[in-house]
């Protein structure tokens, strides 16, 4: 349906991701109208292509400050609109004692969000019983998991279905002439317009991308048949400890990164965090691995998937997973910044995360860096 002659709004959103819909969300707390337009006629970007895990206990410094921000939000509109957000904590693997001493070390600084937890503990958590080298690890605990598949489009129908709030898909942003928003459904008449295109910020404001360096980050992705058996924390693994930066930022982090550079190079040749979340229908969602281009090739290396199948597999203590599907994530990448705050022209701003923790901190970058 086309936009009516006149249609007006205080604040457009471009982009019905995650980042977006925090930042209409956050209009809407303020008072303000709003809406979000959407090209896709819903949401099938990295929002839905992710492990639902929302990782806040692996943050430091400003990230962790953002992603509990976000956490109390996701908690205060799960309770408003039935999102399935669920406060499950998180579950790191350690298999060897250079993995171990991470946690350790970070547990003994954060008390509060990591508690240790022995090697029987840990295998009771894990489908077929762990495998027979696990030697702890530890509860993440501020952490949360949603349903990648549903919780976006419940959150996109509940703001649509709110007073002031308008949620308009099939609706390409076509740029902002100070007044008006121009789409591909006509004109929006906007005091301020917020753009939260993730990766493809480039098709909008190229210069913008290109002085951040925004590139696109692609992962391999895939399904697996339900074990038998509830999972329910997300279950991270040695390759997890190197990527989030509360792990990463430990003393302990060099010894492990070492080993692994020794013991496992084909996990680090393919960037990978290898871990798992359990959808409500018993599935579990594998990956994944990182290739980051400024345009990224749409095809999946079987040789990937199966090295990321293998090690969650054998993490769980099973001979191997049933595969039911495969995709390809991508996100908006930066070397500079975990995620890019512009204001490319009076009036638009642009918000997006570039770390791939979209999930865990939206909420937190809407709360903070809502345009004035």
């Amino acid at each position: 349906m086309d936009i009516p002659e006149g249609a007006a709004t205080e604040v457009l959103v471009v982009g019905a991701g995650i980042v977006g819909l925090a930042h209409a969300a956050e209009a809407l707390r303020r008072g303000h109208r709003v809406t979000v337009i959407e090209r896709d006629r819903r949401a099938v970007g990295a929002s839905i292509r992710n492990f639902g895990h929302a990782c806040v206990t692996g943050q430091s410094g400003d990230l962790a400050e953002l992603a509990l921000v976000a956490r109390e939000r996701w908690l205060d509109l799960d309770a408003a609109a039935g999102l399935g957000a669920r406060p499950t904590g998180g579950l790191a693997v350690a298999r060897h004692a250079t993995e171990m001493a991470v946690l350790e070390e970070l547990a003994g600084l954060r008390p509060d969000d990591v508690e240790l937890r022995p090697a029987d503990r840990v295998r009771a958590d894990l489908p077929g019983g762990g495998s027979d080298d696990v030697v702890g690890g530890a509860a993440l605990l501020a952490d949360l998991r949603v349903d990648p598949r549903i919780t976006v489009g419940r959150l996109a129908a509940w703001l649509h279905d709110q007073h002031g709030a308008d949620v308009r898909f099939g609706t390409a942003y076509l740029g902002f002439d100070g007044t008006h928003a121009h789409t591909s459904r006509g004109r929006i008449a906007a005091d301020h317009v917020i753009v939260c295109v993730g990766h493809d910020l480039d098709h909008l404001y190229p210069a913008v991308a290109d002085e951040h360096e925004v590139r696109r980050c692609s992962l391999q992705m895939a399904r697996a048949a339900d074990p038998g058996r509830e999972v329910v924390p997300a279950v991270l693994t040695a390759t997890s400890l190197l990527r989030y930066p509360a792990f990463a930022e430990t003393r302990a982090a060099a010894a492990l990164r070492a080993r692994m550079e020794t013991e496992r190079p084909d996990l680090l040749g393919i960037d990978a965090n290898v871990m798992f979340t359990q959808r409500p229908d018993g599935t579990l969602l594998i990956g994944d691995s990182h290739h980051t281009e400024p345009t990224v090739d749409p095809f999946l290396d079987e040789a990937t998937t199966d090295l990321l199948s293998a090690e969650a597999a054998r993490v769980m203590g099973l001979p191997a997973l049933t595969l039911v599907e495969r995709w390809q994530g991508v996100y908006a990448s930066s070397p500079h910044r975990p995620y890019l705050v512009a204001e490319p022209e009076d009036r638009v701003s642009v918000r997006i995360v570039t770390s791939g923790v979209g999930m865990t901190i939206a909420h937190g970058l809407a709360r903070r860096h809502f345009p004035h």
